[in-house]
């Protein structure tokens, strides 16, 4: 049989890595946007200071590597991994915090591993991780974008707080820190209260800066729900990894509901929908197969709220994802598709007998 051929130039495919990047940063733009409204500049600061050292970081290990580089710089995948990673910054942190992150993020999980494709944890979530337990106080310097006498940070006053720790005159840094409300919350139950009077004001949507979790979540839905319009993501993961989160912080609920969160508090507060789109669908260190998605992403949900209930961090998003990278090479074993031709318990990964 005579197979039809075609000569050069071959079409590109559809779903090359440049395009995969170029959508999924577009998705990120509406969460950037809401981010830097609503805790100010220092939003933007920490994603340029990424994306520079990661490129950077890149370029270097490339070339220690005696790789190409140009290729690697513009396909994209760098930018995201720092983008996503200097998301999860402090808006009032200083300037080596996304730089150091970046470099580590780059050179140890990703370029140590082999590169793109070849590293076994999420790179973001690494170079996160890193700095919560080597930095924590730093880590901690969250604040909204107005401060308590109404006025709020410029860039020129934001980079100077970023690199030289200066405020403005009249200003302390105690009126601009706010403790995030899964922060608030967990300080004011160790202090005695119940959930129900700590969230109370959370869903209060005339008190924005309360709220502004919440709208950082409706703007990373949204981007999520773009990068499943246009094919980048499948529906597999974030909605095992949000039905992971409703189910476990239910269950918690039911038993103690004055010192458990609701489910609806657990969706809308952290970064449960920012790291079930954009965090979770990583292609590289999730599952791949669509029984294996589902695992995976129940398991970040599940791992999430157990961590934010019971652990000594307040949110549990980074850590969950890294525990589930572990447990990847597991799942897909157990969760091949049964191949044509043979029963499913001899099935084998690769199709091999």
């Amino acid at each position: 049989m005579k197979f039809p051929t075609q000569t050069a130039p071959l079409p590109e495919a559809q779903n090359s890595v440049q395009r995969v990047m170029l959508i999924v940063l577009a998705a990120l733009v509406p969460g950037t946007m809401v981010a830097i409204a609503l805790l100010g500049w220092g939003v933007l600061i920490n994603v340029v200071l990424a994306i520079t050292a990661g490129l950077l970081a890149e370029a270097l290990m490339l070339k220690i590597r005696a790789r190409p580089v140009r290729p690697a710089i513009f396909d994209g995948s760098v930018v995201v991994l720092a983008w996503i990673f200097a998301l999860c910054l402090p808006n009032l942190g200083p300037w080596w915090l996304p730089v150091f992150g970046a470099i580590f993020a780059v050179v140890v999980a990703k370029q140590l591993y082999g590169g793109l494709g070849f590293n076994l944890f999420n790179p973001a979530m690494v170079g996160y991780v890193v700095l919560l337990i080597s930095f924590p106080e730093p880590m901690t310097r969250w604040g909204p974008a107005i401060d308590v006498g109404g006025g709020a940070l410029s860039f020129a006053q934001s980079l100077a707080w970023s690199f030289h720790g200066v405020l403005p005159s009249g200003v302390g840094y105690d009126g601009l820190s706010v403790a995030t409300p899964l922060d608030h919350a967990r300080e004011q139950i160790t202090a005695g209260a119940t959930i129900h009077n700590v969230t109370a004001s959370l869903f209060n949507t005339s008190h924005l800066l309360q709220s502004w979790t919440v709208w950082l979540g409706l703007a990373f839905l949204a981007g999520g729900l773009f990068m499943l319009w246009r094919g980048v993501i499948r529906w597999h993961i974030p909605v095992a990894v949000i039905t992971g989160v409703l189910v476990m912080s239910g269950f918690l609920w039911l038993i103690d509901p004055a010192r458990h969160a609701s489910p609806l508090f657990h969706l809308l507060t952290g970064a449960t929908i920012f790291g079930a789109f954009f965090v979770a669908t990583d292609p590289v260190t999730a599952s791949t197969t669509p029984r294996g998605r589902l695992i995976f992403g129940f398991g970040i949900g599940v791992l999430t709220v157990l961590i934010r209930s019971f652990g000594s961090y307040p949110d549990g998003v980074a850590f969950a994802v890294l525990l589930m990278n572990l447990c990847v090479p597991l799942i897909d074993y157990y969760t091949q598709p049964k191949v044509f031709g043979h029963k499913r318990g001899n099935a084998k990964p690769g199709g091999s007998n």
